[in-house]
């Protein structure tokens, strides 16, 4: 096999391009998330691992109504290709959900994209070059940290606690960046019931945080998938609601509508935006027009309003079921207790590794997130993401009973060989927030 002297391309059998990809394709690897899924799909395994919307609570009518509509009204239309920035009518619309999140905005300034995943690529295409350093959460969204690899940035993880990114390690964070001549690109947060610790940043933390970006020339990325979907009380206000030229802001239809849909889209200053779409049309030349009208249809016509809090009654009880089963089967171990969103952030004991754990996990039929996904450094072995969104009550409540099956013998396998049973005692005390916020 010629490698050209690349080392990438030495004994690599299976696959004779391997030394022709560019460098920064080693950032391209499966997430540990996206690698569950075939063993999460197999009927007889109850999946706490991934963050899929229960879209059955969307009544089929609604989106299908929509879907009628437009071809029978705007086929031509919805089939032909469209603006790189999206249709305008939907530019509207997406103004007026963002308003609830206490965002004033025109439509100008909006960019539909597939997906605010595919929104999150163009921004990281546009911002970071290779060996740049982003700041983000410590835990973060996995697949953020695949985009920002595959970029060739480094992730510099920020801690949080039970409310939130906490300012004066952002602020030490940035200090010791700048000391090693480090170039910080930006700070990407999920303040809303964060994928996948669960946390909300509180309002006092927002301005210190923004105020603390502005004074050091950062910009901020804030990616908001769940706001909308909280159980009582409402979050604070959206970060780009305080600050209109510091903030980018990402924001998607597939929490509270489908995800089948990929309709995203993001929220940026006047310069950023103009970078945006030219990025969008280079990607995609333009978003489906299908699917945006299929999206500003159902705005028009129906209820959203009324189904997003029916969504939220629905993983409200979920996330009910899930900590009931917690503190029924674990209740040594402790964890965050959401207020919205879809994740719950279990802390294991320090004997145990998420990761290694898994395997034997799957015997048992059950299937979670380890920790270790949501860190570029590789941490988080003490940690597990449980996702309450999509199995039914009844199920979550077996995949904890099962899980817990899986703890227990774990740590009885270490207390058989250690012969002291001095391992169930203090399980829970790394990588977990102060507990306030916990059980």
């Amino acid at each position: 096999m010629i490698t050209n002297g690349d080392p990438r391309g030495a004994g690599n059998n299976l696959d004779p391009w391997y030394s022709h990809y560019a460098q920064r394709t080693a950032g391209l690897a499966a997430s540990e998330v996206r690698a569950l899924f075939a063993v999460a799909s197999r009927p007889e395994v109850v999946s706490l691992a991934g963050g899929m919307p229960y879209v059955s609570a969307l009544p089929e009518e609604l989106v299908i109504g929509a879907m009628e509509k437009v071809m029978r009204e705007r086929g031509p239309v919805a089939l032909q290709y469209g603006s790189g920035q999206g249709i305008p009518r939907l530019r509207e619309q997406i103004t007026d959900v963002m308003a609830l999140e206490g965002i004033s905005a025109s439509a100008d300034d909006v960019i539909v994209t597939t997906g605010s995943q595919h929104a999150l690529e163009l921004f990281a295409k546009l911002f970071i070059d290779p060996g740049d350093l982003v700041l983000a959460e410590g835990p973060s969204y996995v697949t953020a940290l695949v985009i920002f690899k595959s970029y060739q940035a480094e992730v510099d993880h920020v801690p949080m606690d039970e409310h939130g990114l906490i300012p004066d390690a952002l602020r030490e964070h940035i200090a010791s960046a700048r000391a090693v001549g480090r170039r910080i690109k930006f700070l990407y947060t999920v303040p809303n019931f964060h994928n996948p610790a669960g946390v909300t940043l509180t309002w006092e933390r927002r301005l210190e945080i923004l105020e603390i970006c502005r004074d050091n020339g950062i910009l901020v990325l804030e990616d908001n998938p769940y706001g909308l979907l909280y159980f009582d009380a409402k979050p604070p206000a959206a970060m780009r609601s305080i600050d209109e030229d510091g903030v980018v802001y990402l924001g998607t239809f597939s929490k509270t509508l489908a995800p089948g849909l990929r309709v995203g889209w993001a929220l940026a200053p006047h310069a950023i935006r103009e970078k945006l779409i030219l990025a969008n049309e280079a990607a995609v030349l333009s978003p489906s027009s299908l699917t945006q009208l299929i999206v500003s249809q159902y705005l028009d016509d129906a209820d959203w309003r009324g189904q997003i809090n029916a969504f939220r009654g629905v993983y409200r009880e979920r996330k009910q079921a899930m900590v009931s089963a917690l503190e029924e089967h674990l209740p040594e171990l402790s964890w965050t207790d959401p207020h919205g969103g879809f994740y719950v952030w279990l802390t294991l004991p320090p004997a145990l590794d998420s990761k290694a754990m898994l395997p034997r996990a799957v015997t048992e039929l059950v299937a979670y997130t380890p920790g270790t996904a949501f860190y570029a450094d590789g941490d988080g072995a003490q940690n597990i993401r449980l996702s309450f969104c999509y199995p039914t009550p009844e199920s979550i409540r077996v995949g904890v009973r099962r899980l817990a099956t899986v703890v227990n013998g774990e740590l009885d396998l270490l207390d058989t060989f250690a012969g002291t049973g001095r391992l169930r005692t203090d399980r829970a005390t790394a990588n977990t927030f102060p507990p306030s916020d916990l059980r």
